[in-house]
């Protein structure tokens, strides 16, 4: 048997999430920037000559047709070409951590370099956008600002940060928060420069605390070691710290009702060092 290529499919933060109006396609322009995280799910990879994909999520039962990495895997699949993907995933679905998107750019990045693809870095972006708006950045696999829909992005180099993350025992459903009347949808755009002077915010923030308890909870008992926010539109809440001892002396405290843990922020992906 082929020996595996494995892959950490890393989660990401929003470290804020400006909402800017509304295109006529439906949907947002928005600001935001994108972290990579030291933590993720481990994916791997056995190709094959059999012509078929098999996605095998260890605890997880999901139907092809709605499994990212399935999926990602049939963009680029023909003629013989064939692989089994073995999935241990870290990441929570409906975390606001990008666990899916990431697995669908891991997949791309790998099974390009496993089946020897003459893809582009353009035409691998354009194929991660079909899958959906945070797949670019993945590929990308740089820390970055994002504008447009998330899709017009801008590598950035931020300095060293230990992150505690949280999730609360609710699941956030994406609809709902962007269909909400409450929600600020004109945020006036800001330069890059305006994130390290702290002016930012999680413009989804306020209506996810309205509508889940939970999450305004998990918030206002991070609030207590340093400022709280929403990634993306949740669940998952984070608060950053300067030094890993910080980090876990808070984790330490969490309340045994939650999950969490603690990660370090990347400029680069971990899947692109395996590609090397």
């Amino acid at each position: 048997m082929s020996t595996p290529l494995i892959a950490i499919s890393p989660a990401k933060l929003n470290l804020f999430l400006h909402i800017n109006g509304r295109r006529e396609d439906g949907y947002h322009n928005l600001q935001t920037l994108f972290q990579l995280l030291n933590w993720g799910d481990t994916l791997s990879f056995i190709a094959n000559d059999s012509g078929k994909i098999s996605v095998d999520i260890k605890g997880l039962d999901i139907p092809n047709e709605q499994n990212l990495i399935w999926r990602a895997a049939s963009k680029l699949q023909s003629g013989s070409l064939g692989a089994h993907i073995t999935v241990i995933k870290h990441i929570p679905t409906g975390g606001g951590l990008g666990g899916g998107s990431s697995n669908a750019a891991t997949t791309l990045l790998v099974l390009r370099h496993l089946w020897g693809l003459p893809f582009e870095r353009d035409e691998l972006l354009s194929i991660g956008a079909e899958l959906g708006a945070d797949v670019p950045v993945f590929i990308a696999g740089r820390t970055a600002w994002a504008e447009g829909i998330g899709d017009v992005l801008t590598p950035l180099e931020l300095p060293p940060r230990w992150f505690v993350i949280i999730r609360p025992n609710c699941h956030v459903s994406t609809e709902k928060i962007f269909s909400s009347r409450q929600l600020t949808r004109d945020t006036a755009p800001i330069k890059i420069a305006a994130f390290f002077t702290g002016s930012t915010r999680n413009d989804c923030q306020a209506v996810v605390r309205d509508i889940y308890p939970e999450v305004d909870n998990a918030l206002k008992w991070l609030n207590n070691f340093g400022r709280a926010i929403l990634t993306g539109t949740g669940a998952c809440v984070f608060a950053s710290f300067n030094t890993k001892a910080e980090a876990d002396a808070v984790l330490q405290q969490l309340p045994k009702k939650w999950t969490g843990f603690t990660a370090q922020g990347l400029n680069e992906s971990p899947t692109h060092s395996v590609l090397v």
